[in-house]
């Protein structure tokens, strides 16, 4: 009889059903690789198998040992403390509250709280760029939003960008419900109170960035005064027209408008020319009138230091003076005449003279100073001398 032959219980006997039913479920030969059944895999053995070791590790059917209990519960313990570590990233800061009210601000890295339902974290993005749009897109726009009032009593279709960040993470969690939506109205608000002060057609031409600061201030202002944490980066105006049914009418003005300054501009550089024109030739004729007296003075000078003089040698030689006078005058009388005069005093042999001595000759160039009358002529003092 082989050994493992249980069909033949032996000499012993055969085994009580109780240590039958107290022994688990051996499971099938060949590696528990038994033949599938059409349903699938039989999990029965498995399941079997953990609640009988369950069962063992709790006290068995007669009872719950404490340590298992405690095993259990520190396990658990454990895995609730291990759940309050959490990372910060470096854009973000964390807002701790303790059972709902503000506890702390963390910063970047690794950091620990206290599990719910004790402490819960919520995490803002500080350094992020947030951008709102306000008027619609250029693919839908909204109305409602766009179009505003003018300081002169016009309409303008106007739509603009709002780019902010986070300054202050706890007040931005807890001033306000929906802090996004808060920062979109007042924008919306301020943008409303500074059109309604300008005229359309500064805001359409060279009032844009104007705006824009303007907005920008009152917007941060207000926002400071609700405490949202908000920093406001910058107010973008993205498109600024009259509304549809009047842009024919509004493109005339404008044009109009471009027309007209051109036209100013135009006058103003040619009234600069002018004056300019103006200008250097009044320098240039004062500075004319001052060389040209200034050549009067020294020639005027220089008539009475000759007269000086001449005055001084005829009274040292009276006759010699006079004669050299007389000389002097009738050669600038004689040098304009065609005539030719021969002293024929003591002369024996003809006098040949050359044949272009009887050739007209052309009259001097006219002077370029101013023409001189009276006493000023040249050769009006000497003339006065020689009839002296």
């Amino acid at each position: 009889m082989p050994w493992n032959d249980n069909a033949n219980p032996g000499p012993w006997g055969s085994p009580p059903d109780d240590d039958r039913r107290n022994q688990p479920p051996r499971p099938p030969q060949g590696g528990g690789r038994g033949p599938r059944r059409p349903g699938g895999p039989d999990l029965n053995p498995n399941l079997e198998r953990l609640r009988m070791r369950l069962r063992q590790f709790l006290g068995g059917p007669g009872g719950v040992r404490p340590g298992a209990v405690a095993a259990i519960a520190g396990g658990v313990v454990g895995l609730w403390a291990l759940s309050g570590f959490y990372v910060v990233q470096p854009n973000e800061e964390a807002v701790v509250t303790t059972f709902g009210a503000y506890s702390r601000s963390e910063g970047s890295g690794l950091r620990y709280h206290f599990p719910a339902p004790i402490e819960r974290i919520e995490k803002v993005p500080v350094t992020s760029l947030n951008r709102i749009d306000i008027g619609g897109t250029a693919d839908a726009d909204v109305p409602q939003e766009s179009l505003m009032l003018t300081g002169d009593e016009n309409i303008i279709n106007l739509d603009f960008s709002v780019t902010w960040r986070v300054d202050n993470a706890s007040r931005f969690v807890f001033s306000t419900r929906n802090p996004e939506v808060a920062v979109k109205d007042v924008a919306e608000s301020a943008m409303r109170e500074v059109v309604g002060k300008m005229p359309l057609q500064e805001i359409l031409t060279k009032g844009r960035g104007q705006v824009q600061i303007q907005a920008a201030e009152l917007m941060q202002k207000t926002l400071n005064a609700w405490g949202v944490g908000v920093v406001v980066v910058e107010v973008q105006i993205r498109s600024a027209n009259p509304p549809q049914e009047v842009v024919a009418a509004f493109r005339e003005v404008a044009n109009a408008g471009q027309d007209a300054e051109s036209a100013v501009n135009e006058a103003n550089t040619y009234r600069n020319r002018v004056i300019n024109e103006a200008k250097g030739d009044a320098a240039r004729i004062v500075q004319s009138a001052q060389g040209y007296r200034e050549q009067s003075v020294r020639e005027a000078q220089g008539d009475a230091a000759r007269f000086d003089q001449i005055y001084g040698e005829y009274r040292r030689a009276p006759a010699v003076t006079r004669e050299r006078l007389y000389l002097e005058t009738m050669e600038r009388v004689l040098q304009k005449s065609n005539k030719v005069i021969v002293d024929g005093k003591g002369v024996t042999a003809p006098i040949v003279l050359p044949p272009d001595v009887f050739q007209r000759r052309a009259p001097p160039p006219a002077p370029s100073a101013p023409a001189q009358t009276g006493d000023q002529a040249p050769g009006a003092s000497d003339q006065r001398r020689a009839a002296q």
